[in-house]
């Protein structure tokens, strides 16, 4: 069955492909290509680790079709759609390819018309190998670690001009001003089993960087890596996460270590469902798509000043075990949607009509749709379209920047207000604690070790 569901639906693309038309008629960009950075580690998660290293290249596999279905499928198919990619998904991470292509392989629609878009994700997937290599490898000391990871993340920085920001997502979400935008919370909210797919790999990503720095550098990194995946095929795949888990929940001690990288990641990640969104919504052609794509990486990208803020975040859990899928994880609360509601909170003033205060009722009415637009799926009593669809409903003369509703605008103001407001709230906190790399890791027992030996002390 899924076999045929995969035949039906790469057809499908194919034909929509070939229906648009050539690439002629599209504006040409140049194509610089800058290869990964040299070092003693490169290849060492492929090798030491090759099934892990095997998942994350199904990841992203997914990652890159997914932009290609989002834009040649009509959004009329979301349900068939969303049940068939899930289906691909799932097919190839159980049965996972042996290498890692490029985003354009699986996504050369995109390509044509948005190539930074995928250079971008491509870049940063680079430094996840970078990343992994280093800590596999037994040759670096572990004194050493955070240097070679230091070297790993200027590299990444200075060597294309597509990076993602080393500040955390509290700062960069603002800068995109994605939330009033037409486009937000379409793919969360039509493509709940695909959405939910990408909810599960991003828990993975980070908690195999724990994996990694729970284990040291000795044997233990292959049982420890094996316990946390056979966590994330029979559980977390089962159960799937209902928001995003950011580094800072998911890999603490990771961090920690190395935030700059950490922070990265999350933008990548958060980029992801922003771009999906955006192909998601058919009324802009894909001219228009690109604009407003390149224009939320410039957001999310490295400003001036972004490195004084990589520490600016707190460690809810900062002793979790990844070879446990807690339940913390599961649900839509966490730092994810505080971000998202402290964001709503600070622009619904500059949105009310002049003179007018919001009531009771239409703020709890507001509150609930946007509770329900940040949980995939269709809830019952949620309003159609956007989250920007549904607030206009209920407040049909709420104020918007006129280049809020423009693809490839940003509402200055906007981000002004919310980036203000984030200084105020977090401007002065203390920042997270560099963890130290001066012992090697005594790697922890397992969870089901440690049940069974307090068991023992209570008969």
């Amino acid at each position: 069955m899924i076999r045929q569901a995969l035949r039906t639906l790469g057809a499908a693309v194919l034909l929509a492909l070939f229906a648009t038309g050539p690439a002629s008629a599209m504006h040409i960009e140049q194509r610089d290509e800058v290869s990964y950075l040299r070092g003693p580690y490169n290849f060492d998660f492929y090798q030491r680790h090759n099934h892990s290293y095997r998942i994350s290249s199904s990841i992203h596999f997914a990652h890159g079709i997914q932009h290609d279905l989002l834009a040649l499928r009509p959004m009329e198919e979301h349900v068939k759609t969303d049940q068939a990619s899930d289906a691909m998904y799932l097919d190839m991470l159980f049965n996972p390819p042996r290498t890692e292509p490029k985003m354009d392989y699986y996504a050369p629609y995109t390509n044509q018309f948005a190539w930074r878009l995928l250079r971008s994700i491509d870049w940063t997937h680079m430094h996840h190998e970078q990343t992994y290599d280093i800590l596999s490898d037994e040759g670096i000391p572990w004194q050493e670690k955070k240097e070679w990871t230091d070297r790993a993340v200027a590299y990444y920085q200075d060597q294309l001009d597509l990076p993602m920001s080393e500040a955390p997502l509290d700062v960069t979400m603002r800068r995109a001003a994605v939330m009033m935008k037409p486009y937000f919370s379409l793919f969360r909210n039509h493509y709940p089993q695909s959405n939910n797919f990408f909810y599960a790999a991003h828990w993975w990503h980070p908690v195999i960087y724990e994996a990694l720095m729970l284990a040291g550098n000795g044997e233990a990194q292959q049982a420890m890596l094996d316990a946390t995946n056979k966590t994330y095929y029979e559980q977390v795949l089962r159960d799937r996460p209902l928001r995003m888990l950011l580094s800072r929940e998911a890999m603490p001690r990771y961090s920690r270590m190395s935030p700059e990288s950490a922070n990265i990641f999350d933008n990548l990640h958060m980029l992801h469902g922003i771009a999906y969104d955006i192909l998601a919504y058919d009324a802009w052609s894909p001219d228009e798509q690109r604009e407003e794509l390149y224009r939320v990486i410039r957001a999310m990208s490295h400003q001036p000043g972004d490195e004084k803020l990589a520490r600016k975040f707190a460690l809810p859990y900062p002793d979790m075990d990844p070879r446990v899928y807690h339940d913390w994880m599961r649900g839509t609360d966490g730092a994810m949607t505080r971000i998202m509601l402290e964001m709503w909170d600070e622009m619904m003033p500059m949105m009310m009509p002049r003179g007018m205060a919001m009531d009771e009722s239409q703020h709890r009415r507001m509150s609930e749709q946007l509770r329900m637009k940040l949980r995939p799926g269709l809830q019952q009593g949620e309003l159609a379209g956007s989250l920007h669809d549904a607030m206009k409903t209920i407040m049909p003369d709420m104020r918007m920047a006129p280049e809020a509703m423009r693809p490839g605008e940003t509402p200055k103001q906007m981000v002004e207000t919310m980036l203000q407001g984030w200084h105020r709230k977090y401007g002065d906190m203390p920042d997270a604690q560099p963890i130290s790399m001066a012992d090697d890791p005594v790697p922890p027992v397992s969870p089901f070790q440690a049940i069974k030996a307090e068991a023992a002390t209570m008969r």
